[in-house]
């Protein structure tokens, strides 16, 4: 049986990874979120949910402990949150991480969609960035994934960059990235130490199409 926490299980792309991985036979999840009581509908003999703050170095060893694989779909204090991952990982033995970040972070984001991407967020990418460094400077068997702009279209449909090549489309569903994250998990010999870029095919514009229609209708 594969052991695998998810750190902010609540999270939208991480709603769409359980619902994947609960398919699994093999596969038994530990949700692990700050108010608990949000997925107690999901309790089963595949499932463990734990309260808890990824902040709380001492409760993440704990739960850390004994897993194969940690996906950690977090927000907020993203670089002390990934310093605390890697530690605690360290510290376990486990080496498998699978980390959401944002794309932007290497400037890899060419053309107007560049331009509009860093207007839009500029201010939230750098700690993504060093949330990424303090991953990649590990010895963690890592993929850190940089969706596009995200849409809650019911479809899996993506296509992948590496680090190193231009970002490409303008958007993705949550879905795709659930999918991506849930082969990884699946697979966790697939990409490691990589850092994916993840868009939809044929998005290639200066902005995603639903931004457009919002300036649009406004």
């Amino acid at each position: 049986m594969k052991k695998v926490l998810i750190l902010g299980a609540n999270g939208q792309i991480a709603k769409h990874v359980t619902d994947f991985l609960l398919e699994e036979p093999d596969i038994h999840l530990t949700l692990f979120l700050r108010k608990s009581r949000r997925l107690k509908h999901l309790k089963s003999e595949k499932t463990s949910i734990v309260e808890g703050d990824v902040l709380d170095e001492k409760k993440l060893v704990d739960e850390i402990r004994g897993h194969d694989v940690v996906y950690a779909n977090l927000e907020g204090e993203m670089d002390q949150m990934a310093q605390n991952i890697v530690e605690a990982m360290k510290e376990t033995g486990v080496k498998r991480l699978i980390f959401i970040a944002t794309i932007g972070i290497y400037d890899e984001v060419p053309g107007e969609f560049g331009k509009c991407n860093n207007k839009m967020i500029g201010e939230y990418i750098p700690p993504y960035r060093k949330a990424a460094d303090i991953i990649e400077s590990s010895d963690l068997d890592y993929t850190i994934i940089r969706p596009s702009w995200m849409t809650d279209d019911d479809e899996v449909d993506f296509e992948t960059t590496q680090k190193d090549e231009p970002f490409k489309g303008t958007e993705v569903s949550r879905k795709s990235v659930g999918a991506l994250v849930a082969k990884l998990i699946k697979n966790p010999e697939l990409e490691k130490r990589t850092s994916l870029g993840i868009n939809k095919p044929n998005t290639y514009w200066d902005k995603p199409s639903f931004y457009s229609k919002q300036k649009t209708e406004s």
